[in-house]
């Protein structure tokens, strides 16, 4: 499942809840609504195919209640996803209803390729999570259907904390700092020398403390928002080199190139999935992510593991909010059978498959706790993700030119977490590359 989770990496173009987002299998579109007899055919797209058998088991339960709508899932791949989209657009073979992420909406709202779901769709639907009905809307309507969303909380390795006598639930970073000793003591050479000792070999790291890297959604927004910073101004203009910025960039790439408790920026930079791989195998004892990691842990370690709430900072502990929403595609040909879909999305019993099937939290607050109770049976409490979205949070990149400028800034910013550069200077340098290419400020 390729995560909503976002590396600097893989940069904003494919952003994502998150954040993240699926890895999907190698579908190809065919788009466009069709009508055979007296029944039309409403296409949906999406990047996740995880997700796929839950929308379409969803659909199943939407045809046999509207025999004359069949609904048509299609699965393009996250890595030719947002390349193809402004082509299918622009030739009319986009599909009726798609999914999208908050970092790409904007350009497609603006240029009047959306359906306005708050003329749609109006008031008169189910409650639906807040941080994503706001995160999604703009100049004042909404702009889709939430769908999932996810928040961060703390993976750890349950033996490991223990053996170091670690307690996970009051870690914090900056005064009174419990988090640093506390990744000392989890971090060990191939000797069994923890980072805190004389004889600690930083060369020859069996077991790292954590994953701090370039991961936007689960690692540096967090840590950005709990010293005080933002990423973002509410023009869109990044707003990241500041004190704050300084501050929590410093702290985490220290945890790397100084304390030596977090792998090298020199393999997460090019493989933003080594962290969780270590972890699965036993090699890290904490993971800060978001519920888009759940089941690829869950199905692929034999480690005994548990979650926790998020690392805390100065600010408190802030996490990333994200979501996934439905658009309908402002230039389909059957606008009334795209809106019934739509509707339908945006109820319990349309999102209950992916709660049920383990997918996401769904965007849907009645349909919520299908997955809770997925995972309670499988013995994982995941209510530490319900307890950081609705505590503090902090937006997800937003803007019609957030992804142009991401591209510019990225680069720069990668060679902070090497330590090539000064990490004041690298996030001056990355801030106004990203903020030239969208012409702001």
């Amino acid at each position: 499942m390729k995560r909503s989770f976002i590396t600097a990496a893989a940069a904003f173009g494919t952003l994502g809840l998150l954040l993240s987002a699926c890895s999907p299998s190698t579908g190809k579109s065919t788009a466009a609504t069709t009508e055979s007899g007296d029944k039309t055919t409403v296409t949906f797209r999406l990047w996740d195919d995880v997700a796929a058998p839950a929308y379409q088991a969803s659909f199943k339960e939407f045809t046999a209640k509207n025999p004359n709508i069949e609904v048509k899932v299609e699965v393009v791949p996250w890595g030719d996803y947002w390349t193809q989209l402004p082509l299918d657009i622009s030739s009319g073979e986009m599909a009726d209803i798609f999914w999208v992420n908050s970092s790409n909406f904007a350009l497609y709202a603006d240029n009047g390729n959306l359906m306005n779901i708050t003329k749609e769709i109006g008031e008169d639907h189910e409650e639906w999570q807040q941080s994503v009905v706001d995160l999604y809307t703009r100049n004042n309507s909404l702009w889709g259907v939430p769908q999932i969303w996810d928040s961060i909380a703390l993976f750890y390795n349950k033996d490991l904390v223990e053996a170091a006598g670690v307690d996970v639930s009051h870690l914090k970073w900056g005064e009174d700092d419990t988090l640093l000793p506390a990744l000392q003591k989890l971090t060990k050479d191939e000797h069994e020398n923890t980072a805190d000792s004389a004889n600690f070999d930083a060369h020859n790291i069996k077991t790292y403390g954590m994953n701090a890297q370039a991961d936007l959604q689960a690692i540096y927004l967090p840590f950005l928002a709990q010293a005080g910073g933002q990423f973002q101004k509410d023009n869109g203009a990044f707003d990241f080199a500041s004190a704050a910025g300084v501050k929590a960039f410093t702290y985490i790439t220290d945890l790397i190139n100084k304390y030596h408790v977090a792998p090298s920026a020199a393999e997460t930079n090019t493989n933003g999935d080594l962290s969780r791989e270590k972890f699965i195998r036993g090699e890290m004892a904490l993971f800060q992510s978001g519920p888009y990691s759940l089941k690829t842990i869950a199905e692929n370690t034999k480690v005994n593991w548990a979650l926790a709430k998020l690392i805390a900072g100065p600010e408190g502990a802030v996490s990333t909010s994200h979501g996934v929403v439905a658009v309908g595609n402002e230039q389909t040909k059957h606008r009334e059978a795209t809106v019934k879909v739509l509707k339908w999305l945006g109820t319990s019993e349309g999102q209950a498959p992916l709660g049920k099937m383990g997918v996401s939290f769904p965007g849907a607050v009645g349909a919520q706790d299908h997955f809770v109770n997925y995972w309670a049976e499988k013995g994982v409490d995941v209510s530490v993700f319900i307890e950081s979205a609705t505590g503090k949070t902090t937006r997800s990149p937003f803007g019609p030119d957030v992804n142009a400028g991401s591209e510019a800034l990225n680069p720069r910013l990668l060679d902070v977490f090497l330590g090539s550069v000064p990490v004041e200077q690298g996030l001056k340098e990355a801030q106004a590359a990203g903020n030239a290419a969208m012409k702001l400020e």
